[in-house]
């Protein structure tokens, strides 16, 4: 999922952001526990100032119905609202104090925290923290009602204007993966203090001359014009071709920095442009309000759909005389995708699409408080069917970047998969958290795997550099450009080595996918971490809490 959007298509109105906002705030905490429990909630929005009485919200949350005195309000109290106000931070207790160090760590967990200073003045960072401690400690978990009861004083005035800036930019699952990361870069670090040494550099350029050409497909069938950029060498004819599928509202240029690479090793590349969902796509939609909305449902049948056709139509290409003329094998295929197509690789490489559990999830637990990630996922929601299979047994191996997972494959839909797959996470990624996208769906796997950990990586770090983010950034913020050059590094030597094990080299290139080699790449500003299991450490931190 690339998203380019702007931040007036969210799904929320303003109104909804301003409550969402101060749920946020106050549900992350300012000041100590006391016995002198807040009673009222003042907000305030240039002239306008309305105070709510918690007790009042609490009823709401509990029954949908709105008490008098809440009618001016009325607006703002929508069913969304009040699932964002019951919902809990899902954490384990035994984690409380690590998670809240971590938190306090990460450049974006300080920046949240400095945040609420503004939107509730006379907080400190202390007591942020004390009472995130205490919060995260109670048996019946975290949420933005129970934090409200645990501020000290009668009332608690919020700047609203601010509160709403704040809501934009944050969310609790992405706050989650940012406290998570600094425990992972703990965690995964390399056992050995022995420096990583290689006889070469698999993130260099290779020794092949590469050549680029576009061809146009167009499946009748379906009424779709599939473009695609192809990137080839004098490689041996037996090695794997690699296709790549760009994220939501992106092109196939989206990672051409990694084709280019690929293809300098001998490897051919085909990067398909997806009609129903690239940048096209998404400025002709008619409802650009709402993220559920944006794209068609069918279009999570017909990416990976595009691929199989694509490699029926490279098959044929492959027999005739030309240019392409036995360096397409399509029998033997590695699919790399970012977000929206890092779903498409895993759907094809085997994982089961489970709609009964995603609708459940979209009726019952998505709202203004989840990331944009989950609610593009609820697009697919519409669909009749009970469960998918989109697998396309030529793929033999998948690497998913910033894949968009969520509840797409539900709890054991990723346990299909029965072949070689690498995750790639970012922990400051806010359009698809680490944590609910990428970390525990990884836990899914069981045939060969690995997880490739950005510490503050962000859900655009691995984009080409010449690739325009703009409109993309304009949503959140994104570290791209010169502060990533070390993950893209090592997202090319680990892709390839990935890719190779499907050839007579394996043995050559399997020092490349191990943890020495990924924080040998490793920056203090941009950590990098690779394994193939979690740890017992964190396998616990992401046990379910107990309610």
């Amino acid at each position: 999922m690339h998203f380019q959007l702007g931040k007036n298509r969210r799904k929320a109105s303003w109104a909804q952001k301003l409550l969402c906002a101060l749920t946020l705030t106050l549900g992350w905490g300012v000041g100590m526990p006391s016995t002198l429990a807040a009673q009222t909630v003042t907000i305030r929005l240039g002239p306008f100032q309305q105070s709510v009485a918690i007790a009042d919200l609490e009823n709401f949350a509990k029954t949908g119905r709105l008490p008098s005195g809440l009618e001016v309000l009325s607006s703002m109290l929508t069913p969304e609202v009040r699932g964002f106000l019951t919902k809990r931070l899902e954490v384990n207790p035994a984690f409380a104090d690590k998670f809240v160090d971590d938190l306090m760590r990460s450049p974006g967990g300080r920046e949240f925290i400095s945040s609420i200073g503004g939107v509730i003045p006379g907080s400190t960072s202390e007591s942020i923290k004390a009472t995130l401690n205490f919060a995260l400690r109670q048996a019946n978990g975290f949420n933005a009602l129970s934090f409200l009861r645990a501020y000290p004083g009668e009332n608690i005035t919020v700047d609203a204007t601010k509160a709403i800036s704040l809501a934009v930019d944050f969310n609790p699952n992405n706050l989650q993966s940012q406290g998570f990361g600094l425990l992972l870069e703990r965690e995964l670090a390399a056992e050995s203090s022995i420096p990583f040494k290689a006889a070469f550099d698999p993130a260099a350029l290779g020794p092949e001359a590469v050549q680029q050409q576009t061809i146009i497909l167009n499946d009748r069938q379906r009424n779709r014009t599939i473009p695609v950029d192809i990137y080839s060498s004098q490689g041996n004819a037996e090695n794997p071709l690699i296709v790549l599928s760009h994220g939501f509202g992106g092109n196939r240029r989206f990672l051409s920095y990694l084709a280019r690479h690929l293809a300098s090793y001998g490897l051919t590349v085909a990067a398909v442009e997806h009609p129903g969902s690239n940048a096209n796509a998404v400025s002709r939609a008619s409802d650009t309000q709402n993220l559920a909305q944006l794209l068609r449902a069918s279009e999570f049948i017909e990416r990976p759909k595009d691929i199989s056709f694509t490699l029926n139509e490279l098959a044929k290409l492959n027999t005739q005389p030309g240019q392409l003329q036995g360096k397409l094998n399509t029998e033997k295929v590695s699919v790399i995708g970012h977000s929206l197509g890092g779903y498409t690789a895993l759907a094809l490489v085997g994982g089961e699409v489970d709609l009964e559990e995603l609708r459940k999830f979209c009726k019952d637990s998505l709202n203004i408080g989840e990331a944009p990630g989950d609610w593009l996922q609820c697009a697919a929601a519409s669909l009749p069917e009970r469960k998918l299979r989109l697998q396309d047994q030529r793929i033999k191996s998948a690497i998913a970047l910033n894949p968009l997972v969520g509840n797409l494959f539900g709890k054991k839909g990723l346990t299909q998969v029965s072949k070689p797959v690498l995750i790639l996470t970012g922990t400051e990624d806010a359009l698809t958290p680490g944590l609910k996208h990428q970390i525990e769906p990884f836990t899914q796997l069981r045939a060969e795997k690995y997880l490739l950990t950005a510490i503050g990586g962000t859900h655009l770090s691995i984009s080409d550099p010449t690739y325009p983010t703009s409109a993309a950034t304009s949503i959140v913020k994104e570290r791209i450009g010169e502060e990533t050059k070390s993950l893209r590094q090592l997202t090319q030597g680990v892709s390839l080595a990935f890719i190779k094990q499907l050839t007579p080299e394996a043995k050559i290139y399997q020092p490349f996918l191990t943890p020495a080699y990924a924080q040998s790449l490793s920056t203090p500003q941009l950590p990098l971490r690779l394994v193939s299991e979690l740890p017992a450490s964190i396998k616990r931190w992401l046990e379910p809490v107990d309610k």
